[in-house]
Order: structure tokens, then C-alpha cells, then sequence
């Protein structure tokens, strides 16, 4: 049996399902994380089922740092010792920030960078100690620039791209490798559920989750500290900074409230 443990936040859906199954696929154990109990359970039998390896399952919603606690513990108390952590579990609204119902997107922002911050210092303190590991943080291409209309989830995702950076920087000699993932927009339920504004960038032209978890995969495997998936995307990540900021504010503007 392998030996090595993976944990992936958002397991159910998405990215994050296909993130256990590249997983497994390398023979990898795993400790799923998800809100959705019974779903959660589910895909831990389909994945045992064909993979054959080790499940491990915790249901809690992240968007409360209690639940990062909990989970810890969970953890120490199964003596689960994790390799690679994927942050992957993240949410975010669509509109103005006047018109957004505040209260959903403090719980989006607790759970995308406050949760993801706890539960990546309470894994590395570990894996310093232990001199080895793994940690993949998702964020997102909305990272790199202003995104009105998105202003709360966009700036949440920089906040990560800039924390995993930092926090990779800080933590070489360690054995540790920090990885962040910025993906376009991808067939996840977040963008599922966007899809009914009639928004474009939520419905033409999305990534496929299995193209973007291999990509994920295969870019912490090299270490590379920003993993971005699809040469386009690439070369639109790095062009943000040699134009004027309020140009790419304006473009960015345009391009989230076009309708199909």
C-alpha cells in the first residue's frame, strides 16, 4: 500500500474531485474534505473502489476556522500524518460589492484565505518538523489584476497568490515546497452556478477540472511555485503588468459583466 497521505479541501466536486482522483491514480492515500457529508462518502467508496487506495473522510464546513480545528484534531487523532496538502475549497459572489449580501461573502472570504491560511500553518508546522512535504494552494487568474464584479473573491484569490509566494520563499531550506495554482475559469459548481447570470466567462470557453488537476498535479511534482494551466493564460497572467493598472481594471470590468 502507499505510503504517503494527500489532503484535499473541497473533494466532492470540481477541481478537487479531480485532484483525488490524480491522486489515487498515483497511488496516493487520502483524507477528503467537504461540506456534503453523504455526497462525501460516496466518492470515498467510488474512489476506494477504483483505486484501491486508503479513504479518509472529515465533512465540516471550512468557511469557520472552528472547522480548522476540528479537523486538526480529526487528524491527530486517526495519527494521519499529512504529505501534500491541496487548499482547494473556495466561493465567491458575482455583482457590485453594494449589492452582494455581505454576510455570504465574509463567510467566501473566511474560507479562502482565513481558513486556508490556519489550516496551511498548522500542516506546515508539521512538515517542517518532519522535513518534508507538500502544500498546493488554488487561487485563481482573477489573482493578477482588479476584477469589478468580482472585487471581493478576486481580491481574496491575490491574496493567496501573494501569501503561497511569500510562504515559499520563507520555507526553503525546510524541505518544504509551497505551490499555488492559478487557474482560468473552470467547469466547477462555483461557475456553475454563475452560469446563470448568463455571464460569459462563466459559460464559454470554460477549462475542463481533470485539465486543470493534472496540470496542478504535475506542476507541484517540478516544484514550481505558480502553476498556471494553458500557454494563453500564461501569457495574459504576465502581460497585466506592463500595462497601466486602471486600463486592466477597465478591460477586466468589461470582460466579467459580458453577457453570451
Amino acid at each position: 500500500m502507499p505510503t504517503e497521505t494527500v489532503l484535499i479541501t473541497g473533494a466532492t466536486k470540481g477541481i478537487g474531485l479531480e485532484f483525488a482522483k490524480v491522486f489515487a491514480g498515483h497511488r496516493y492515500n487520502l483524507v477528503l474534505v467537504a461540506r456534503d457529508v453523504t455526497l462525501l462518502e460516496q466518492q470515498a467508496e467510488n474512489l476506494k473502489k477504483d483505486y484501491g487506495v486508503q479513504v479518509n473522510t472529515f465533512a465540516g464546513d471550512l468557511s469557520s476556522h472552528t472547522t480548522v480545528e476540528s479537523l486538526h484534531q480529526h487528524l491527530k487523532s486517526e495519527e494521519i500524518n499529512i504529505d501534500i496538502l491541496i487548499n482547494n475549497a473556495g466561493a465567491g459572489g458575482l455583482g457590485s460589492m453594494t449589492d452582494l449580501d455581505i454576510k455570504k461573502e465574509l463567510e467566501c472570504l473566511q474560507l479562502n484565505m482565513i481558513s486556508l491560511t490556519y489550516l496551511t500553518k498548522l500542516i506546515a508546522d508539521e512538515m517542517v518538523k518532519r522535513k518534508q512535504g507538500k502544500i498546493l494552494n488554488v487561487a485563481s487568474t482573477a489573482a493578477f489584476q482588479p476584477t469589478p464584479g468580482m472585487s471581493m473573491y478576486g481580491a481574496s484569490k491575490s491574496y493567496v497568490l501573494t501569501f503561497s509566494e511569500a510562504i515559499a520563499e520563507e520555507l526553503k531550506g525546510t524541505g518544504v515546497q509551497v505551490s499555488v495554482l492559478c487557474p482560468p475559469s473552470t467547469k466547477t459548481p462555483l461557475t456553475e452556478g454563475l452560469a446563470a447570470t448568463g455571464t460569459k466567462i462563466f459559460i464559454k470557453n470554460l477549462m475542463e477540472p481533470e485539465a486543470v488537476a493534472k496540470c496542478g498535479f504535475e506542476g507541484l511534482m517540478k516544484n514550481k511555485t505558480v502553476i498556471i494551466p494553458g500557454f494563453k493564460n500564461k501569457i495574459m497572467a504576465k502581460s497585466v503588468g506592463l500595462l497601466p493598472r486602471k486600463w486592466v481594471t477597465i478591460y477586466t470590468r468589461k470582460m466579467i459583466e459580458q453577457k453570451v
